[in-house]
């Protein structure tokens, strides 16, 4: 929708539906008829009585006994001949905000988004999510099947928000006046692809930790499983944590047991060797070694060029998800035998970081990737990009976002020319989309909507820390490069007692 358009949208109210009026009945739309499309089901589902199979309560089944009454809508999209794409369109019955908002997904996807449509719904929107065009968490489905992967890669988030947005109409009258991308993770990569290949989709764009996928995985499993001896025991991980916290927490004159900047932190795994036999509160020499490699740019043996970003300091608990062996990350893993060497019998000790490099990121860079940092479609429509990622988080490194947020700035003319429509927020503390010894809970829908709709851009979004349900720390995320400042006085716990500001190194 063209903003400038959408900024009259209240002088046009009478000549268009309430926003929650239903113009036609839910069931009607079993009916409705859209190109490659079959819809399987349509109907009303009582608001607290929608019950999904594959959850962990009574019988196997997901309750969710706070959702309104709305219209649930399920289709089945064949762009291709070896397409099979599934979706669900959700819209409240009552109550309408006039607004559409598809949400993401995360690894390997194969499942609709239901939780995250929840959330959306609760809200007041109309609301998606896509499979991505087959079933499961494994990538194995791309074997073979060119087709699938571009689903899996962009093509099922487009024809999910067209068709979305067809149904929305179809049972409102009116069409969405915003439309917004809500994902992280695979659906951060997914909120990128949107506005680089698909730029009138949406108005405003959440992407968290954008999993643009790196040989990243590979490089700490060369480090740390490769060679017994490197091994370095989950619970020899707060051991490191520790350390690190030690060399590196007061570093932006605050001792808060968080780090605000990883990259000002210069922590040498030689204080953790062993002084003699190897015990649980020390690093063997190799020990030592594969820490001092997960922190370090992976780079061509032959050539030094950096390939890729690497870990931080910080994110040390998280190790497991990359480095508990005995094998990588399964995701990646399924990356490099179904889509990079395409044979499933692949083994991963057999990568060379010299002349694998090229031929790995290929199919991904034309694929799934999504690294072009011209918005200037989006840009020109007044789109809005929301980026955000967890400083400690161990899945992806945030490097590889602020460095995907300074192509754009640099391609699109710099920090003032940019300013209005790319943010890039990052939570000292905070892992993988979330959780985290940080304050982690922001209302990033809230920001962006203000962002959109009233002109608004976040100057600090508030994110709170959780113990036991119960609110113990509240912090500012600050947009990059700024960092946030303890004022010298109040509680470190209260985000009023900090400021935003560019500090330099």
């Amino acid at each position: 929708m063209n903003r400038r358009i959408a900024l009259v949208a209240p002088l046009l109210v009478c000549l268009v539906p309430a926003a929650n009026a239903i113009a036609a009945s839910c069931e009607s739309l079993a009916s409705l008829s859209l190109p490659d499309t079959t819809i399987t089901l349509a109907e009303s589902v009582p608001a607290g009585e929608l019950t999904l199979p594959g959850g962990r309560g009574p019988g196997g089944v997901t309750s969710y006994k706070d959702l309104p009454a709305f219209c649930r809508i399920a289709a089945t999209l064949r762009p291709t001949s070896d397409s099979d794409i599934r979706i669900e369109v959700w819209l409240p019955a009552s109550g309408w905000n006039g607004k559409f908002q598809a949400v993401g997904n995360g690894g390997w996807a194969g499942t609709i988004s239901y939780r995250e449509m929840a959330e959306a719904l609760r809200l007041g929107y109309a609301t998606a999510s896509t499979d991505t065009g087959h079933t499961g968490g494994s990538g194995s489905f791309a074997f073979g099947h060119p087709e699938k992967l571009i689903d899996f890669g962009y093509r099922s988030e487009h024809e999910m928000t067209l068709k979305g947005k067809a149904v929305v109409k179809a049972i409102y009258g009116s069409a969405p006046r915003y439309s917004y991308w809500n994902g992280c993770s695979t659906g951060g990569r997914q909120g990128l692809k949107e506005a680089q290949k698909y730029p009138e989709d949406y108005d405003g764009i959440i992407a968290g930790a954008p999993a643009n996928r790196t040989a990243l995985a590979l490089w700490i499993a060369f480090a740390v499983l490769k060679d017994k001896a490197s091994y370095i025991p989950a619970s020899k991980y707060p051991v490191v944590h520790r350390a690190v916290l030690e060399a590196c927490d007061a570093r932006d004159g605050l001792k808060d047991g968080l780090i605000e900047d990883p990259t000002r932190c210069h922590f040498d795994p030689t204080v953790l060797q062993c002084k003699g036999a190897d015990g649980p509160g020390c690093l063997t020499t190799p020990q030592v070694e594969a820490v001092r490699k997960i922190y370090s740019a992976p780079t061509n043996p032959r050539t030094g060029q950096t390939l890729f970003p690497s870990l931080v300091p910080g994110t040390e608990l998280g190790w497991n998800v990359l480095g508990a062996g005995p094998d990588p990350s399964a995701i990646i893993l399924d990356q490099y035998k179904y889509v990079a060497f395409r044979d499933p019998n692949w083994n991963w000790r057999t990568f060379d970081f010299d002349h694998d490099i090229e031929r790995s990121e290929t199919p991904e860079k034309l694929v799934m990737n999504a690294t072009d940092p011209n918005l200037s479609t989006f840009f020109a429509h007044d789109g809005k990009l929301l980026l955000y990622h967890g400083w400690s988080d161990p899945n992806i490194s945030a490097l590889t976002t602020i460095q995907y947020y300074n192509s754009v700035v640099d391609t699109m003319g710099g920090a003032a020319k940019t300013g209005n429509n790319v943010r890039l927020f990052l939570e000292p503390g905070m892992g993988h989309c979330g959780g985290g010894e940080g304050p982690n809970v922001f209302d990033k829908v809230g920001a962006l909507e203000q962002w959109v709709e009233k002109e608004q851009a976040p100057e600090r979004i508030i994110a709170s820390h959780l113990t036991a349900g119960k609110v113990d720390r509240t912090r500012p995320l600050c947009p990059y490069p700024q960092l946030a400042q303890y004022k010298g006085s109040g509680s470190i716990d209260d985000a009023a007692n900090f400021v935003c500001k560019e500090v330099s190194k």
